[in-house]
């Protein structure tokens, strides 16, 4: 085996998409090096699931429902970057308006729902400029002079502008998030509950809006959720652990989270879990270490129990 060649006795966890075969690799690599001496709690908790690759799952579901109008505007943006001369006169729109902006139209790729952020975001920037063109431009060939709609841009193609503009806002969430998860400079591990708390809570509260299109994307972005996410107890509770070692989180942050999407109830429940998974590390360690480490495991659960009421309560594991 390959990890034998590299001298690696024990895999902590392993990340990976949410493939099956990837899933059928996992199983085999917890039963094939649960005896090796560097395993850690019988590799219970190998398993990581991608944040990234889930969360290009939920934004997946999400642009379904308004692929019509992110469509719409992508013609739109298409149209005017395909010829030198429709550029000029975008940009002498831009000046008649006096608009000023150093971003430039993005065309996006279909297939990467991160470029496809980029380009309504900048899109909406300039959607009077995109009116005004509509209405100046007399070209028989002019993308806005559709078969359907020989008048022009008009009330539907404003309301595909308003529907990307609505969602663009939300879909600012996911592409912040995808940013931080996919960083490679710094450990992001402890700040992955931060992005998914903020963006169940909005897609919880987006669900109960009056906006119907808005109402039908975020439902089924929170089946999706609830399907890789959902509960809290779906998520590997290692990263979990990797919060509360966080000294600006702790198990205050944690709980109030847990409390503020499930109830208290539930959050009491959560939390307890985690203490546990503490102790089962900590306990781990000390059965592998000194003495002097082991003397110190009771004191520690003390400690935590006897200020289990306290959310400011860490463990700290000296690796």
């Amino acid at each position: 085996m390959s990890l034998r060649e590299w001298s690696i006795d024990g895999i902590f966890t392993l990340t990976v998409d949410n493939a099956s075969s990837n899933l059928t690799t996992i199983k085999f690599l917890q039963r094939a090096t649960k005896d090796w001496n560097g395993t850690v709690l019988g590799n219970e908790y190998m398993h990581m699931r991608c944040c990234a690759h889930i969360l290009n799952l939920i934004v997946g579901e999400g642009l379904k429902e308004i692929d019509a109008s992110v469509a719409k505007v992508r013609e739109a943006v298409r149209y005017v970057k395909s010829s030198p001369n429709r550029s000029q006169i975008f940009r002498s729109f831009m000046e008649t308006l006096g608009m000023e902006s150093k971003s430039l139209l993005s065309q996006d790729v279909p297939t990467r729902w991160n470029s496809t952020y980029i380009m309504l975001e900048i899109t909406e920037k300039f959607e009077k400029v995109f009116l005004r063109m509509d209405f100046e431009d007399d070209s028989n060939s002019s993308y806005f002079r559709t078969k359907e709609d020989s008048g022009g841009l008009g009330s539907s193609c404003m309301t595909d502008f308003q529907n990307c503009r609505e969602f663009v806002t939300f879909l600012r969430l996911f592409y912040n998030a995808m940013k931080k998860f996919s960083s490679s400079l710094y450990v992001i591990s402890n700040a992955f509950y931060n992005e998914i708390f903020v963006i169940q809570e909005r897609i919880s509260n987006l669900v109960k809006f009056q906006n119907t299109l808005l109402k039908s994307t975020t439902t089924n972005m929170q089946t999706k959720f609830e399907k890789y996410w959902g509960e809290g107890e779906k998520i590997n509770p290692l990263l979990y652990v990797a919060v509360v070692l966080d000294p600006q989180k702790k198990l205050r942050i944690l709980k109030f989270s847990f409390s503020e999407v499930y109830g208290n109830a539930v959050a009491e429940v959560m939390v307890d879990k985690v203490k546990d998974l503490l102790y089962k590390l900590y306990n781990f360690y000390t059965s592998i270490h000194s003495p002097n480490v082991q003397e110190q495991s009771g004191r520690v659960r003390t400690e935590l129990e006897s200020d289990a009421s306290d959310p400011y309560v860490m463990v700290v594991i000296h690796m």
